[in-house]
C-alpha cells in the first residue's frame, strides 16, 4: 500500500497515458502537467518509450523510438493491432509497479484513458491509490478505424469506468453517452480544454510583423489551425468559399496545418490561381502557432467531433481571435453567440462560408467579440482552472471514501 502523510494533499500525481505525445495531445499532456506543478505537485510521466510529450514539443511529433514503434504496430491488420494494444497492459503493469516501489508519496494515478487499457486502475485498486481517468475516445463513439474487437474493448472499457475513482470528460454529451453505453460509472466532471493566455498574447509589433511577413497587410484574415483531415472539412470548405473570395476583395485566408487531404486541396489553390487569396503554411512547430495567430482577425472551424472539446477552439479565443463554429452541444457548452463567438448549424458549409463573409465586413463586431472571448478564457478556462478543479474533484472523492 502505498504511503501518503495527508490523504487530502497531493505531492505526486503519476500521469499515465498510451498516446504518441504530439500533436493536440502533447499541447494537452503539456497543459495539465504544467499547471500541475505550478500548484506544487510533483509530476511524473510514464508512457510509451519514446513518447514524452516533453522530449520534442516544437516538432509536434514523438521521438524516433515512438515513431518506429507505432509504424510497426499501426501497420498491423486490425485484430492483431488491437491485441498489440491488450498486451501493452504487461509492459504498462510492470512499468507502473517499478515507478510505485519507488514512489511511495503518489496521492493520485491519473490516466489519458485509451481502449484495451485496464492495467492501471486494477493496479491502483490494488494498492489504494486515487486514480482518475480522462476520458478522450471511447469503444462507443465513431471511429475511423472501426474495432474488431468491439465487444471486448466495449466490456474492458465499462469495467475500468466503473472502477476507477473517478472520469473527466471534456463535454456532457460525452459523459450522458458513457451513461448511456454502459449504465452505472464512476462520478465524473466535464473540463473542457483549455489555453494559457500568456502563451497566446502578442504585441501590436508582432502582429504587424507576421502580417507583413505573410503579405496579409490591408486584409481581413479568416484563420485555420488543425490538421487537414476528411473529418475537419477544412478542404471542403475551402472549394465552398473559393467561388465567393471575388465578392470581398480584403477577406483572405490563412490555413495552417497537414494531413491527408492538403496536397490536393494545396494543388487546388495553386491552380485556381488563389494563392494570393489563401495562403498556406502547411505543418509548423506549435512554438510557431501563436506568431500565426497574430495574424488572423477571426478563425474557422468548419466541422468538429460532436462530443469533442477542440483545442484550437480556446486557442483562438485566448489570441482574442473570434471564432466562426459548428453548433455542437461542446462548443455551445464554452460559447456564446455574438459575444465570445459565432456558431452556425453543423453540417451547413453554405452557412459557414457566410457567416464568415458577413463578418469579414465588420471589423468592429471582431474586436468586440475577439476581447471578450480573451476575457472569457482569463477567468474560467486557462489549464489553471482545469488543474484546480481536478484537485477538487479528488478531495470529494478522498472525502466520500472516508465517509
Amino acid at each position: 500500500m502505498a504511503e501518503q502523510q495527508d490523504p487530502g494533499k497531493v505531492t505526486r500525481v503519476l500521469y499515465h497515458h498510451r498516446t504518441q505525445g504530439k500533436a493536440v495531445e502533447g499541447v494537452h499532456i503539456r497543459g495539465v502537467t504544467d499547471a500541475l506543478r505550478a500548484e506544487g505537485v510533483n509530476v511524473d510521466i510514464i508512457s510509451l518509450p519514446g513518447a514524452d510529450p516533453y522530449v520534442s514539443p516544437k516538432a509536434m511529433s514523438p521521438t524516433q523510438q515512438a515513431r518506429s514503434y507505432m509504424r510497426w504496430v499501426s501497420k498491423l491488420p486490425e485484430p492483431l493491432f488491437e491485441l498489440a494494444e491488450l498486451a501493452y497492459n504487461a509492459v504498462a503493469g510492470w512499468r507502473i509497479l517499478s515507478y510505485l516501489r519507488a514512489h511511495r508519496d503518489v496521492g493520485l494515478i491519473y490516466e489519458r484513458y485509451s481502449l484495451f487499457m485496464f492495467i492501471t486502475v486494477w493496479i491502483a485498486r490494488l494498492k489504494k491509490i486515487p486514480i482518475i481517468l480522462e476520458v478522450n475516445d471511447s469503444a462507443t463513439v465513431y471511429r475511423v478505424r472501426p474495432l474488431f474487437f468491439l465487444r471486448l474493448a466495449t466490456w474492458i472499457e465499462r469495467w475500468v469506468y466503473r472502477r476507477a475513482d473517478g472520469l473527466v470528460f471534456v463535454s456532457a454529451v460525452f459523459r450522458d453517452r458513457a451513461r448511456a453505453a454502459h449504465g452505472e460509472i464512476a462520478p465524473a466532471i466535464i473540463t473542457p480544454n483549455a489555453a494559457n493566455i500568456d502563451k497566446f498574447s502578442f504585441t501590436d509589433e508582432q502582429r504587424d510583423e507576421a502580417r507583413q511577413r505573410l503579405k496579409l497587410e490591408g486584409s481581413v484574415v479568416c484563420g485555420y489551425l488543425g490538421a487537414f483531415v476528411p473529418w475537419h472539412a477544412i478542404d471542403a470548405f475551402v472549394h465552398r468559399i473559393a467561388e465567393r473570395l471575388a465578392d470581398d476583395a480584403q477577406l483572405k485566408l490563412l490555413l495552417v496545418g497537414d494531413g491527408a487531404t492538403y496536397p490536393a486541396m494545396k494543388q487546388y489553390v495553386e491552380e485556381r490561381g488563389l494563392s494570393d487569396r489563401i495562403v498556406l503554411t502547411g505543418r509548423v512547430p506549435h512554438d510557431a502557432v501563436p506568431g500565426l495567430l497574430a495574424a488572423m482577425d477571426m478563425a474557422i472551424l468548419p466541422s468538429a467531433g460532436d462530443y469533442t472539446s477542440p483545442v484550437k477552439l480556446f486557442e483562438f479565443m485566448a489570441c482574442a481571435i473570434p471564432p466562426i463554429a459548428p453548433d455542437f452541444e461542446p462548443i455551445r457548452e464554452v460559447l456564446v453567440e455574438d459575444h465570445t463567438g459565432w456558431m452556425f448549424k453543423a453540417g451547413d458549409l453554405d452557412a459557414a462560408v457566410q457567416a464568415v463573409l458577413e463578418r469579414s465586413r465588420d471589423r468592429a463586431s471582431l474586436s468586440r467579440v475577439g476581447q471578450a472571448a480573451r476575457a472569457y478564457i482569463a477567468a474560467e478556462r486557462q489549464w489553471r482552472h482545469n488543474i484546480l478543479q481536478l484537485l477538487s474533484f479528488r478531495a470529494e472523492l478522498i472525502a466520500k471514501r472516508s465517509v
